[in-house]
């Protein structure tokens, strides 16, 4: 079993906070994402919403990669919510786009919840050769953020 350090804490609260940058929306839940370098350096972020009401934050940040000649297989995707598997506004899923950038290592502070879709992304970029670690105490900072769409109350 790996566990999480404490530069995969802090990378995993930036996604957080930068997920408070995404335009509430009642169709889409507001997420922030950051591919760090095997060094530690940080080499792109994104957030829902940020170019385009229907990108996803992995996808904003694997955007600004795109064709760079960046080797990714020794970074980490640090992501405030579990990447998608299914999407009605793309063809191609956040978990896809993950695979096919080379990253292997992803960590997440919360599972996607039953309201939009059935999301697999844990399941499958594990199933694919990708360490996936769930920091699960910083779930609930994802969860009041997303009260506009969980129907919660934030604390």
């Amino acid at each position: 079993m790996t566990l999480f350090t404490e530069a995969d804490r802090f990378w995993t609260r930036s996604a957080i906070d930068l997920s408070r940058l995404s335009p509430p929306s009642p169709s889409h839940y507001a997420v922030g994402a950051v591919v760090v370098g095997p060094a530690g350096n940080p080499m792109a972020t994104g957030y829902t919403g940020e170019t385009d009401p229907h990108f996803h934050a992995e996808e904003e940040a694997l955007a600004k990669l795109a064709g760079r000649g960046f080797d990714l297989t020794g970074a980490t995707l640090y992501t405030s919510l579990e990447p998608c598997t299914t999407r009605k506004s793309r063809p191609t899923s956040c978990t896809e786009l993950i695979l096919a950038s080379g990253i292997r290592r992803v960590v997440l502070a919360l599972r996607e919840p039953l309201h939009f879709a059935d999301c697999t992304g844990v399941e499958t970029l594990v199933g694919q050769g990708v360490e996936v670690l769930e920091i699960p105490d910083l779930g609930d900072a994802v969860r009041n953020i997303n009260a506009h769409v969980m129907g919660m109350q934030t604390t």
